[in-house]
């Protein structure tokens, strides 16, 4: 491990990138300590304290959300336009033949509609986040002009999140997105710790040392999940084309335990924040039907059991819902059967795609129920143990395990790329 180390930073151009990467995570986090002006921080700490789920969104925007800052809403927009599109290409055949089938071109054409679909849901979120701020209480009282100006830093804030992330993803060491998030769910673990050794209890210290030991067994758990796969056996059959004779040889095609990733939390949680962010919009119109129900809606969703309960099928839903988008049995049959490949005791063509499609519900069905018990973890942990302090549940450990893996496997393909170059 030492040797890698002193191996990466021997190499001008590798120091260079991930020295850069570095400066660029050190402007996000100064950026994101610059709040908005008229904010009161006591009614935004005790909101954020006893609400869990907007402490969930403030994971994604990078930990901005719960300064206010400029970039409160961090990547979230882009996040969220992101999925949107994908959604779209399963609808309109156009933009899933630009995505899949016009190269390097299409997904360039396909990423700058996502960057501009990106604009007015910054905006949109940001009016919804200034309502839901200013029933509160923790946004005084503002006028036109202010509130026009909050979305106006709001949404160049995220775009600016949006190019810093990109630049990121340029160096090809992680993805720039996920680093952002990354670098916001460590820079709340300081904080995050002091409030549990603020509210440490010497009774419970056997409590502590078992959620000790679940936070281990979790993060074991994700590096299984996440580079756990199946081997399905792939043969290829012996082709001669003039002297020389192709094919003949065996491999594998791996299908993954856990395809969709971090995804479907995601897709889940911008499902379960419509409702609430709606309801806590209309709570106080002048229509008291209207604010009768908006109220019992709220407390529907702050109900604990129903919201873990709803989060958890979601999250199943969404994860076999984006594995069908990102793995297609049909072309990888097609595929393999114009390669000459087939698969040992299984006929070519729909067979072949029957035979995948049945192996990855199966897989899918454990990554699936894995995602939705990491989701839920700290509702079960608070359930059982009593403490509130849990801030940084099985959701943050995943995105912290997952863009670890990924950042060092990138790393290490640079460094295997420059000894085969010989470098």
């Amino acid at each position: 491990m030492l040797e890698k180390i002193t191996q990466i930073f021997r190499i001008k151009e590798l120091r260079s990138k991930i020295l850069f990467i570095l400066a660029i995570l050190v402007i996000f986090r100064l950026v994101a300590t610059i709040p908005i002006p008229g904010i009161n921080q006591e009614q935004l700490k005790n909101f954020f304290q006893n609400n869990q789920f907007f402490g969930l969104l403030n994971l994604f925007s990078g930990g901005g959300l719960s300064s206010i800052s400029i970039v409160m809403l961090g990547v979230g927009p882009y996040i969220t336009a992101s999925i949107i599109m994908q959604l779209l290409t399963m609808i309109v055949p156009r933009l899933e033949q630009i995505y899949k089938e016009e190269g390097e071109a299409g997904r360039q054409k396909f990423n700058q509609w996502t960057r501009w679909a990106t604009v007015p849901l910054a905006a949109l979120q940001t009016f919804g986040m200034i309502s839901l701020l200013r029933s509160q209480h923790i946004l005084e009282q503002v006028n036109g002009f202010q509130i026009f100006s909050i979305i106006v830093v709001a949404v160049a804030g995220t775009i600016f999140l949006m190019w810093l992330g990109e630049l990121i993803t340029e160096k090809n060491i992680g993805n720039g997105v996920s680093l952002i998030i990354f670098a916001g769910i460590l820079a709340r673990l300081p904080s995050s710790l002091s409030r549990v050794f603020a509210t440490f209890d010497s009774s419970q210290l056997f409590t502590y040392i078992l959620l000790m030991a679940i936070v281990v067994a979790v993060i074991a758990g994700i590096v299984i999940m996440t580079e756990g796969q199946r081997n399905i056996p792939v043969s290829y059959a012996k082709r001669i084309r003039g002297n020389k004779m192709y094919g003949g040889t065996s491999t594998h095609l791996p299908l993954r335990v856990n395809q969709a990733g971090v995804i479907p939390i995601i897709f889940a949680m911008s499902i379960m924040l419509f409702p609430g962010m709606v309801a806590n919009f209309l709570v106080n119109v002048s229509n008291q039907t209207i604010s009768d129900i908006a109220r019992s809606v709220g407390i529907f969703f702050q109900n604990q059991t129903f919201y873990g309960s709803l989060y958890f099928i979601l999250v199943v839903a969404f994860t076999y819902f984006y594995t069908a988008v990102v793995f297609d049995p049909n072309k990888i049959a097609e595929n393999l059967q114009k390669q000459g490949g087939y698969i040992p005791g299984i006929r070519p063509g729909k067979t072949t795609a029957d035979y995948l499609y049945k192996i990855t519900n199966r897989i899918t069905l454990s990554g699936a129920i894995f995602l939705g018990l990491i989701a839920i973890l700290p509702f079960i942990l608070q359930a059982f143990t009593g403490i509130n302090s849990i801030s940084i549940g099985g959701t943050g450990l995943l995105i912290v395990v997952a863009v670890v893996i990924e950042t060092v496997q990138q790393i290490e393909g640079q460094l295997v790329m420059r000894d085969y170059e010989g470098f």
